[in-house]
């Protein structure tokens, strides 16, 4: 999935809903095209991506279907224990699993460097199953957005492959792709106009 830490496109094997939809080709060029390292040192990047309206609708559905795992230690366990059941089921069959985007992590834009080290290193351990995805919003809108004003949330775990697929194709539109920011770049970011 990752090249030198970037992601690239050949690798990037997204769920089969999403490579049959007329909008996979557009998602794939998002994803691969409007990227940051997780932080300053971090080798390995994710998509920065504005959160739209198609957006916010397929997180607020996810969430309402019990979809979504809310905080990095949560998720974290979600992820751990579906590995564990995985490597059982791959035991137990002689077919070999197939490795595509089945998880996906929504992650906050404020966030502190050391907790996107942690997301780095949770995204080594579960490997090509596991994306992330950088909104462009701060964790007290991505918390109100879906629970609440007040509530702040700087990493969401989408769990079920159908919500992973319709968050992702929410993302392709005029309203995702990431407009100037302010601030600027810092090494490993590409993508901003």
């Amino acid at each position: 999935m990752f090249q030198n830490g970037c992601l690239s496109p050949q690798a990037l094997r997204l769920p089969r809903l999403v490579e049959r939809d007329p909008r996979g080709p557009q998602l794939l060029r998002i994803l691969t095209t409007h990227t940051r390292t997780l932080w300053e040192g971090g080798e390995i990047e994710v998509p920065l991506v504005k959160a739209g309206s198609e957006l916010a609708a397929a997180l607020r559905s996810a969430r309402s279907a019990g979809q979504v795992v809310r905080g990095l230690e949560s998720a974290q366990r979600a992820l751990d224990a579906e590995e564990r059941g995985l490597r059982l089921a791959d035991r137990r069959s002689d077919v070999p699993r197939g490795v595509r985007v089945s998880r996906l992590l929504v992650l906050a834009d404020d966030g502190a460097e050391r907790f996107y080290r942690h997301v780095e290193t949770l995204l080594r351990r579960h490997g090509p199953r596991v994306l992330a995805v950088r909104l462009e919003v701060d964790a007290g809108a991505l918390g109100e957005l879906l629970f609440g004003p007040g509530h702040l949330v700087r990493l969401l775990l989408i769990e079920h492959k159908e919500a992973v697929c319709a968050v992702l194709l929410a993302m392709v539109g005029k309203a995702s792709v990431p407009k100037y920011r302010s601030e600027p770049p810092y090494r490993g970011e590409r993508g901003h106009t």
